[in-house]
Parts: C-alpha cells; sequence; structure tokens
C-alpha cells in the first residue's frame, strides 16, 4: 500500500499544496497502487493533482510516464503551463495539431528518453496507430481521461472520438485509468466506468455543494421581455461583481447580447464555434487577464476554464440537461467568494431545446452502412466506408457508433468489421430502437432542466439530488428559499413544508406527514434515494428524488419519469431491485 503521508509531502513540496481536500489523497494512493479512479469533482476542486500527484509518484518509484488524454488544445496548454511551473521544463509534453513537425518529435523524444513525466494528446491523436504503438513502447505508468464524461452517450458532452479509448487502453497493456470529470449523474458514471473498462474503481464524488453560488430563476412570458430583462441583469452584475460568463442558445444571440452590452459600455465579446480559431484564443485570453469584462458563448467556451473569480454565469436560454448547468454555473466562484448563477426561463424555449436535441435514426443510412461492411467481407477503414456510401465521414462515425452500440460492429486498428451474424435489417432494427431510447432518455433529461426551472421548493437540494448527493435542509441561498422566507414572514414567522423539509404552500394537495415527518405512503421507506428498483414496463431504474407526493426515478431505458408516491405503494408500481 502506497504510504500516504510520503503522497501528501509530495503534494506540498512539488505542487505547493499543504492541504488537501476530502478524496484527493485516497485518490492519489488508490492510482499510485495500480487502482482504476473515477474522480467526480466540480471545477477549482482539485482533480488534477489527484494524477499529477500519483503519476510523479510514479515516475520517481517507476521511471515511467504517464499519458493524458485532453479533449481541448487549449485544455492541454493550461495543464502543460501549469507543470512546467511546478516541476520544470520537459516535465510534461503535448502531441497535438498546434506543434511543428519539429516540436512533436522533440516531445516524443523527451517522453522517451525519460525527461517527461506526462505526455497530453487529444483523443483523435489515439486514432493513429503509429501514435498508439509508440505510447505502448512507453510502458505507461497512468492513462489519465480528461473531462471523462466524453465518453458517455448519456452525458451532455459525448465525442464520438473517446469512444475508443477502452480499446486503446486495451491495446497499450491495460494500464491503470485515472478518469477525470467535473459533472457525472450516476448514469454517466456507470457509462464511463464500463467503456474504459475500468476493473473496481474507486468512485470519488466530491464537492458537489458550492454554497457560495446563490441560485435563481427568473420566469418570462415574452421573449423580447426575456432579452431586455437579461441584458438589464448583466449590465448591473458587471457593473456591481465583476467579470461574468453568459450563455445563448445560438450563435446569433451571442452576437446580439455582446453588440448591446458592448453599447452599453461592457467589454463584451460573444464566443462560438463559427468563429476562426485565433479569434476564440484571443478571447479566451483576454477573458482569462481580466480584460474582459463579459463573454457571451455558447456551450463552445468554458470546459476547463482556470479563472477563480468569475462573479457570474447567466443562462439566456434554458440549457440541454442539468448535468451541462451544473458545469457551466460551476464556473463561477472559484475563489471561495460570493457568486451568482442566474436562469432566465421561459417555457416556450424548450422547443427550441427539443429541435437541438433531435437527433433522429436514420434506417436507410445504417443499412447502407451494413451493406458495404459485409460487401468488404474484411475491416474496412471509416475513409472507405464513406467514399463507398457518399456519406460524409463525420455522419459516418455516428452511424458507426449507433451499430456500435446494437452489437453490429466492432472497431480495431484493422478498421469496422460487421460482427453479428444477424439479418442487416435486424440489426438496423435494433440500432433504431437504442437511438429511439436515447432520445427519450434526452427527452427526460430536458424536462428535469424544467422541473429545476419551476420548482417551488430549495433549487440546491433539487440541483444535489439530480446528481446522487442528499441536502438534509433548504440551502437558504436560491430565490425558492428566499420566497418561502418571505411567505412566512408574512404569515408571522410560520410556515409550512414539503417532506424534504423544503418550505411550501399549504392546501395543495400534499398528503400530511405523520407525527414523526414521514410520508405516509410509506413510499421514502420503501424506496430509499439511491435505491435500485423494477418498474414492470419501464425496467430497472435508480430513485432520484422524493418531493411533495412525487418521486423521481431515473429509468435505463426511458429516462427520469415522476411518479405519485401513492401511486407507487397502493397499485405497486415499483418493486426493490
Amino acid at each position: 500500500m502506497s504510504d500516504h503521508s510520503a503522497l501528501a509531502s509530495l503534494a506540498a513540496s512539488s505542487f505547493s499544496l499543504p492541504h488537501l481536500r476530502d478524496g484527493q489523497l485516497a485518490g492519489m494512493a488508490a492510482l499510485a497502487d495500480g487502482r482504476d479512479v473515477l474522480a467526480v469533482m466540480p471545477t477549482g476542486y482539485g482533480k488534477s493533482a489527484v494524477y499529477q500527484v500519483a503519476a510523479l509518484h510514479l515516475k520517481n518509484t517507476t521511471e515511467r510516464p504517464a499519458v493524458v488524454v485532453s479533449p481541448l488544445i487549449a485544455l492541454q496548454e493550461d495543464q502543460l503551463e501549469g507543470l512546467t511551473t511546478d516541476l520544470g521544463a520537459e516535465a510534461a509534453v503535448a502531441i497535438n495539431s498546434s506543434r511543428t513537425d519539429a516540436e512533436l518529435e522533440a516531445a516524443w523524444l523527451a517522453v522517451e528518453n525519460g525527461k517527461a513525466t506526462f505526455l497530453f494528446l487529444a483523443p483523435e491523436q489515439l486514432a493513429k496507430q503509429q501514435t498508439v504503438d509508440r505510447i505502448a513502447n512507453l510502458d505507461i505508468s497512468l492513462l489519465v481521461v480528461d473531462e471523462a464524461h466524453c465518453v458517455s452517450s448519456w452525458g451532455h458532452d459525448f465525442r464520438p472520438d473517446y469512444l475508443n479509448l477502452g480499446n486503446v487502453r486495451e491495446r497499450l497493456g491495460n494500464p491503470p485509468v485515472a478518469a477525470m470529470t467535473a459533472t457525472a449523474s450516476p448514469p454517466v458514471r456507470d457509462e464511463i466506468v464500463e467503456r474504459l473498462g475500468m476493473k473496481d474503481p474507486l468512485v470519488l464524488v466530491h464537492g458537489f455543494d458550492r454554497p457560495n453560488i446563490s441560485l435563481d430563476v427568473v420566469r418570462h412570458q415574452e421573449d423580447k421581455g426575456k432579452r431586455k430583462a437579461v441584458l438589464k441583469q448583466v449590465a448591473a452584475l458587471a457593473r456591481d461583481q465583476g467579470q461574468g460568463l453568459v450563455y445563448a442558445a445560438t450563435r446569433k444571440d451571442t452576437e446580439k447580447y455582446a453588440d448591446k452590452l458592448a453599447k452599453e459600455g461592457l467589454r463584451a465579446e460573444a464566443y462560438h464555434a463559427g468563429r476562426p480559431a485565433d479569434h476564440r484564443e484571443r478571447i479566451h485570453e483576454l477573458f482569462l487577464d481580466d480584460q474582459l469584462d463579459v463573454v457571451v458563448a455558447t456551450t463552445a467556451f468554458g470546459m476547463g476554464i482556470d479563472k477563480p473569480n468569475v462573479r457570474f454565469v447567466v443562462h439566456a436560454d434554458i440549457p440541454e440537461s442539468l448535468d451541462a448547468y451544473y458545469q457551466e454555473i460551476g464556473r463561477a466562484g472559484r475563489d471561495g467568494e460570493p457568486a451568482s448563477a442566474v436562469l432566465h426561463y421561459r417555457a416556450e424555449d424548450l422547443g427550441l431545446r427539443k429541435f437541438f436535441g433531435t437527433h433522429s435514426p436514420d434506417p436507410d443510412r445504417l443499412l447502407a452502412v451494413l451493406k458495404v461492411l459485409k460487401a468488404a467481407g474484411a475491416p474496412a477503414s471509416a475513409a472507405s466506408v464513406a467514399e463507398l456510401t457518399g456519406f460524409p465521414a463525420r455522419r459516418v462515425t455516428g452511424l458507426v457508433n449507433q451499430l456500435k452500440e446494437a452489437g453490429a460492429v466492432a472497431t480495431g486498428k484493422r478498421g469496422i468489421r460487421l460482427t453479428s451474424k444477424a439479418k442487416l435489417p435486424a440489426l438496423v432494427q435494433r440500432a433504431v430502437e437504442l437511438a429511439e431510447a436515447r432520445q427519450r432518455v434526452d427527452q427526460s433529461r430536458l424536462t428535469m432542466m424544467r422541473a429545476y426551472a419551476e420548482t417551488d421548493s430549495c433549487r440546491r437540494q433539487f440541483l444535489l439530488g439530480y446528481f446522487g448527493e442528499d441536502l438534509p435542509e433548504p440551502c437558504g441561498h436560491c430565490d425558492a428559499c428566499a420566497e418561502a422566507a418571505r411567505q412566512a414572514d408574512a404569515r408571522g414567522g410560520t410556515k409550512d413544508t414539503h417532506d424534504d423539509g423544503a418550505p411550501g404552500p399549504a392546501g395543495n394537495g400534499t398528503p400530511e406527514k405523520d407525527s414523526s415527518g414521514r410520508d405516509p405512503s410509506g413510499a421514502d421507506e420503501l424506496f430509499p434515494l439511491q435505491s435500485t428498483v423494477i418498474h414492470k414496463e419501464w425496467g430497472p431504474g435508480l430513485v432520484m428524488r422524493h418531493e411533495d407526493d412525487v418521486m423521481t426515478v431515473l429509468f435505463e431505458r426511458e429516462g427520469y419519469k415522476t411518479l405519485s408516491r401513492t401511486a407507487v405503494v397502493e397499485h405497486e408500481l415499483l418493486r426493490p431491485a
């Protein structure tokens, strides 16, 4: 077993971390002992320190380097800069498209001759056989997967390039894996473990409650009124509190909001994937250097941003899921000082999100890909499949991913091959059914986002419950708690409460509690939070929330469903798994 005191000493001496947070030392020790680790910790909590200290310890004792898979070049550069500051030049190198051939070769040599401890690269680099072969020769101590939620098709930022990482791990001899993410609800965690082939991992879930961030929702009827309110609030927050982020659903809206904020005298810029890379990089640098008051962005901005003094995050439109929302608001208040998270909500905007979230399966195209693979009789490259079908390469990637999930095809170093002997139409049907199930799940995640926006109970309890954490008492630091306090004052200091302790209106049809404070239906005792259940029609599920006479269950095939607790007990709709 690794010496905890030695790891703690290394963290203090090499990384200036004299005080470690809950879970950090346990994660370091597990990795140092060769155990897989899944760390689910919010941005700024110190996930990177977990793998960095373990990797340095392993380099000192085994002279073997660690490989870090990171999805964005900007993320890699931030990590490189921090590591070279802490550990000296050549301690960390990167293999990515921003480097010249000479720089790439120098990076490889630094790892191969034992000077570098960390090798950073993007997942698409691992699609190259020569890259994997060269890494295999390094006999690495650790494979780190940063932003690990990208491997999960349940996740809010799924990236097909991540799907191959489990195969890559096998080809590297199954080194220990450190999977790092700032947001992963229970089903996302399960899929990360499965897709990366993790064996008995230590799962660390810490720090989801960020009490310094106030949570507010502003509801609107009219789009015009909402836009005016967003501009007015952002201008006030920027002047009173400091720098912040605004998230909008479309590129066009980021430009509109940024222009209007600039006319108000603020240093504001729009950021989205349609802007040139050098322009995006310039905005990124200006924001980090406190040269901008506001960045108005699509979800393209923010992953891995290491900026402690973001004072507010305002959403001008509803996000696609609570996973995405939590990660985006988590960019505020990383210095521990007070910060604001505000969602401007209009029910009609859900239709737009529903449109964005629709990825309909295409049976004809799925069949065309299968026919090409069958005719080939041997593994075929994605490029040849694209050429023979006439489909764009990115579309082929998506179709192959759907077929992989249905067990129809497999991918390896020789290419894509048909793996099932079933008839092609049956394979297509299986892929379509899975894709439709995924659509239902996506829609249910949007429903949960809507429920967060429309709840009158404590928002922090709702948000933490979604991630599987129980907050026993209302937070007192969200608009719902503030409204409950106002109502209590108006009634002369007394207040009614929901079954989870959150303030709530009387006479709303909610069953009364017995004198012990428990729900008389008994559903919360029969089916406690995080317990697994079975529904006759929807199959296995996980209990996520109890509120009033409603319980929320996450079903593997159907997504999030809300059920009457009374009906669940009276009609035996669920049974323990």
